[in-house]
């Protein structure tokens, strides 16, 4: 790959079979988890061999971009473009949560007091309107998971990993190597701890009878912090590969949106779970 700096404005790459090769690897990947729902025999083994074709997929497509952007091939106008695809991206990312959260309020607020209601004790005399419930219909008791526990622990888990990563930045800023490194491998290492209590916090829940068939509520509880737990470990992973660029030099403190990217889903993926402490656990 060339190092000369490109004299156009907009460099445009050849053409690649990346993007076939990920629609393939999401096939397989939803088949598979369609045939597994359904107790066929095929269904893990289609489910894992997409995840394999789209994890040597990303390698492949993510290196080529990596070796491009050290070739000097981007300019500031691939830089913009990039930014904006980031913004997108985030922006698609909150349209999730907010749909999860929608539920959640629209259960607590609504639903759940409207089968409570005089005009429902006929269908369900002695359901109590009160939250958290698994709903009208008989379920297993469980316990809720306490908000000052673990919990509790992870948001400053996670609070902490926000300035943890914003000093690395600072560091790159300055071209202080040192102090990038040292700084964005503490907040990886936040990202796993907080990933080993989320293991803990599930594994006491099921002990105790909360699972993802306890009602309303643990339909809600697992699949918003089960979401998030799946991009908080995409995120670590994401900072995991940061990391090792910056050791081997990559990133200049006017040429760096890689590591900025990253910085901005750690924030986003730090503030989804401040909202999930609030409405999720505590209240």
């Amino acid at each position: 790959m060339s190092n000369a700096t490109p004299t156009h404005n907009y460099y445009l790459p050849e053409p690649a079979g990346y993007p076939v090769i990920g629609s393939v690897a999401l096939l397989l990947f939803t088949g598979g988890m369609a045939m597994w729902f359904n107790s066929h025999a095929l269904g893990p083994w289609v489910t894992f061999a997409g995840v394999a074709v789209l994890v040597y997929m990303m390698y492949l497509w993510f290196g080529k971009v990596i070796s491009e952007s050290e070739g000097g091939l981007y300019t500031k106008r691939v830089d913009v473009s990039y930014r904006w695809s980031m913004s997108w991206f985030i922006f698609s990312e909150v349209m999730f949560f907010a749909g999860f959260f929608g539920a959640l309020f629209y259960a607590r607020l609504y639903a759940v007091p409207e089968l409570g209601g005089l005009d429902q004790k006929l269908l369900w005399p002695d359901f109590s309107p009160g939250w958290p419930t698994s709903g009208p219909m008989p379920h297993d008791p469980f316990e809720t998971v306490n908000a000052w526990g673990l919990p509790a622990l992870n948001t400053l888990l996670l609070l902490t990993s926000g300035v943890t990563i914003t000093i690395a930045h600072f560091g790159l800023l300055k071209n202080n190597r040192k102090q990038l490194i040292i700084w964005l491998g503490a907040t990886i290492l936040l990202g796993m701890t907080f990933l080993a209590c989320q293991a803990i916090e599930y594994s006491h829940a099921y002990s105790e009878g909360l699972k993802l068939t306890s009602g309303i509520y643990g339909t809600t509880f697992f699949m918003l912090t089960g979401f998030h737990g799946f991009h908080v470990t995409v995120g670590t992973i994401m900072l995991i590969v940061i990391w090792f660029r910056c050791v081997k030099g990559h990133f200049t403190p006017d040429h760096h949106f890689a590591f900025e990217g990253v910085a901005w889903y750690w924030h986003f993926v730090d503030v989804v779970w401040l909202f999930l402490f609030v409405f999720v656990y505590w209240l």
